[in-house]
């Protein structure tokens, strides 16, 4: 059924929209990456800004918004010195410091 049927049935009170959208098969919705509430807030960023961080999220195999999420927690953490450091990152840390580079 065409959207501007189906909107035409259902200001007309035809009860046939209701049996339609109950023919329907349910939809799968993607399972959340957490069991923790999330809230939805919109940032305005570059367009070279995004594209750094969409690359720098592909580069770990995570979404952008996961990868943002992770920063903001981060610094949230810095603010009140409860830092929780990924054993990755200390590792990456040490690494540059064994070996440092000329500059």
């Amino acid at each position: 059924m065409h959207r501007d049927d189906a909107l035409k049935q259902f200001h007309s009170g035809d009860d046939r929209l209701a049996e339609l959208i109950d023919d329907q098969a349910p939809s799968e919705l993607p399972a959340p990456d957490t069991d923790v509430p999330m809230v939805s807030r919109s940032v305005r960023l570059p367009l070279e800004t995004y594209e750094r961080v969409r690359v720098a999220a592909d580069d770990r195999g995570i979404g952008v918004t996961t990868l943002m999420r992770q920063w903001i927690e981060a610094g949230l953490a810095d603010l009140d010195d409860s830092a929780t450091v990924s054993l990755a990152d200390v590792r990456r840390a040490l690494a540059t410091l064994a070996h440092p580079t000329a500059a």
